[in-house]
């Protein structure tokens, strides 16, 4: 089962090493291993909420996801959303931002001798705008999870207040509001706090409208478990798996953001970022999503979802702090990697626990 699953993303590893190869040598073959290191380490968390969401979805939706959805994520996010930004910041045709990002200034300096900025710092003078969108998108993903009251708790002594006080309506959107009113005033540059009010605002307005139009056509799920986990009598299908497929490509490119502005502290050829971080990375985390699902490992580990959105609160308030700070991505990738392994353990000792005492490790405590 794990070479079925896996299989592909061992495949299109080899052949993307062997391109990096024939591409660039030695050191484009090392560049692109170490990126695809990156984005697993970065978008572990991705993979268990994908896994969440992934799992209420029909089999057909389910492969639209694995193969479609797969397209998207490596030639959408990780090739053309850079190209995207520096066509849209430089004001450069297609064809014009393309030539710029495969042919540098000399010694890799941020501006050629006519003073034209480079593809990288075109892209990471963008930074504030995608930061603020791409946080407040995750930001409103974590806060809709913690004030919703559930039967498994994980931090109980933290999330069940939390939860009560999630009562009031609209809380979510008054929380996001205020960090992102902060965050603009406090550490977005002067010339920057008018782009990161209005990226906030859409990834905030992004992430209701999907996961309003997910809840409009939500399949009802009888025997649905308390930590938001569907029984498999039903599947949404239709409206409802279009939907779902819709907010995990857009979960799927928030959490992109961070890797693919991080990649730029390596190298800041798009082909090396694309083999990298799109063809081994991308695919190494759909592979993890898919094991999760089919293995059932979110109902056997029942903390897992929970470290997940910790993990994504987490980055959601890093991605808002690097407007004006700098975080070294391994902080980043350490944050997701902490939460998801503290969950992990406290899931494998609730059910060693519940098995001492003879109880069905499936039920709520």
């Amino acid at each position: 089962m794990v070479l079925r699953i896996f299989g592909w993303s061992i495949g299109v590893t080899i052949v993307s090493v062997i391109v990096a190869f024939l591409y660039g040598g030695w050191q484009a073959l090392f560049l692109v291993l170490i990126l695809g290191v990156l984005e697993v380490s970065l978008s572990f968390d991705n993979a268990v909420i994908n896994a969440t969401v992934l799992r209420r979805m029909s089999e057909f939706w389910q492969k639209i996801f694995l193969t479609i959805g797969i397209i998207i994520a490596v030639f959408g996010m990780r090739l053309l959303f850079p190209l995207v930004i520096v066509w849209a910041a430089s004001g450069l045709g297609p064809v014009a931002a393309i030539d710029l990002a495969l042919n540098p200034p000399p010694n890799d300096a941020a501006y050629f001798d006519d003073g034209r900025p480079s593809y990288e710092t075109l892209l990471t003078d963008a930074h504030p705008q995608i930061a603020a969108f791409g946080g407040m998108f995750l930001l409103m993903l974590f806060l809709g999870f913690i004030f919703e009251d559930r039967e498994i708790t994980w931090l109980s002594w933290l999330e069940k207040p939390l939860a009560k006080i999630g009562r009031l309506d609209q809380l979510s959107v008054v929380v996001a509001s205020i960090i992102l009113v902060l965050t603009a005033e406090f550490l977005a540059e002067d010339e920057k706090i008018s782009t990161v009010m209005v990226a906030g605002v859409l990834g905030m307005i992004t992430y209701i409208a999907v996961n309003g139009l997910g809840e409009l056509f939500h399949v009802e799920e009888e025997g649905e478990e308390g930590s938001g986990g569907p029984s498999e009598l039903a599947k949404a299908t239709g409206k409802a798996g279009f939907f779902l497929f819709l907010y995990l490509e857009v979960l799927d490119a928030s959490f992109s953001f961070d890797g693919v502005i991080g990649a730029f502290a390596i190298t800041a050829d798009p082909i090396i970022i694309a083999l990298g971080l799109g063809f081994i990375g991308a695919m190494f985390v759909r592979s993890i999503t898919v094991f999760l699902v089919r293995k059932g490992t979110l109902s056997d580990y029942v903390y897992l979802e929970h470290g997940a959105h910790w993990a994504i609160g987490a980055l959601a308030i890093i991605l808002m702090v690097s407007i004006g700070v700098h975080i070294n991505e391994i902080v980043t990738g350490l944050v997701g990697v902490f939460f998801i392994g503290a969950a992990f353990i406290s899931s494998v000792m609730r059910n060693r626990k519940l098995e001492a005492a003879g109880t069905d490790t499936h039920l709520h405590v």
